[in-house]
């Protein structure tokens, strides 16, 4: 089976931030599925069952585990992508593992040693996204106690470092760094690296998608190995992350774009 992190050729994870009725998770699927093809290292569905670190209580979560992992497994089905989510407690991920082909440690969590090793166990590729107060040779750490459970299959995300109140900004000189101490593949985080925590109307969180492919192109020529990105048919009525998303008619060109740029830098 190729890997689904390769190091030799650009790939995606893209899809809605967090998991809705199936009609919507099959239309952005189905969208993926269509840009596959131009994609050398292929294209992961991403969406959430649950979205546990919200602005404030009266967020939009998700459809829980039970019902989140059945609806991603109707997307599979449907389109044959490999399908990621986010794992959250130790004990989700061995259940989680069976019915999805990555698993995904959000950035709040990234160093919590048991929910590491758990989804490190289940043999299933593992995505570390970057605390965002997390230096990039700090995260050797993780991704270390992911492969001393037996993951062998690892990456590692960049989604921007706070600088001052409620913004974020990325170093470019992250890439690199990254790469050297963690010894795996780089992903860019060109959504969540637009958003504001917080600063949305009634609590939620805003953003500045405007910029997202203006991060995600210097990304690629800092030596990203992949993109993720949340998009959404409509962002602006999107239960989740709405003003970081990218609209998903603005996906297929930006994707010709960064596959460009990526074959430009490492010839």
């Amino acid at each position: 089976m190729s890997s689904l992190f390769p190091r030799d050729r650009f790939f995606l994870i893209a899809g809605p931030c967090v998991l809705q009725d199936d009609a919507l998770n099959l239309e952005v699927a189905e969208a993926l599925l269509r840009i596959e093809e131009r994609v050398p290292g292929g294209v992961i569905y991403k969406a959430s069952f649950d979205k546990a670190n919200r602005s404030n209580a009266g967020a939009v979560r998700g459809p829980g585990m039970e019902e989140g992992i059945a609806a991603l497994g109707r997307v599979r089905a449907s389109t044959g992508l490999p399908v990621l989510t986010d794992v959250h407690l130790p004990e989700q991920c061995a259940a989680v593992a069976r019915q999805v082909d990555v698993l995904q440690i959000p950035a709040f969590l990234c160093r919590q040693t048991d929910l590491l090793h758990a989804a490190g166990a289940t043999g299933r590729p593992v995505n570390v996204k970057k605390g965002q107060w997390m230096h990039p040779e700090g995260m050797r750490g993780a991704l270390d106690k992911v492969r001393e459970a037996g993951g062998d299959e690892v990456a590692v995300t960049e989604r921007g470092t706070f600088f001052g109140y409620g913004d974020l900004v990325v170093d470019m000189r992250a890439f690199p760094r990254l790469k050297a101490a963690c010894d795996a593949p780089v992903i860019f985080d060109a959504t969540h690296s637009v958003q504001r925590p917080g600063q949305g109307t009634g609590g939620s969180s805003g953003g500045a998608r405007e910029y997202i492919p203006t991060l995600a192109l210097a990304a690629v020529a800092a030596g990203a190995d992949a993109v993720f990105i949340e998009t959404h048919p409509s962002p602006d009525t999107a239960p989740s992350d709405g003003p970081n998303m990218l609209p998903l008619k603005d996906l297929p060109d930006l994707v010709d774009r960064m596959v460009d740029l990526w074959a430009r830098v490492r010839r």
